[in-house]
């Protein structure tokens, strides 16, 4: 699915256009952020593609929910 990731004040939030949904990034699988699954707050497991740690935001992605939270 779409996804936009972009920085707030309180971190990283990512909206999901196709499910109208904007959760905040509460846990990432790597340090980088890029390549690896997040957790955002409504409990989705993402994951997203490898790009540059220097990637600017707000950008959009296709992330990958994991097939068994959906």
């Amino acid at each position: 699915m779409k996804a936009m990731i972009r920085r707030n004040g309180a971190g990283m939030s990512i909206y999901m256009s196709k499910k109208d949904v904007e959760e905040p990034v509460v846990a990432v699988e790597n340090e980088d952020f890029w390549g690896g699954f997040v957790l955002v707050r409504n409990g989705w497991l993402l994951a997203l593609p490898e790009l540059a740690q220097s990637t600017r935001l707000p950008i959009t992605v296709e992330a990958k929910r994991q097939s068994d939270q959906e």
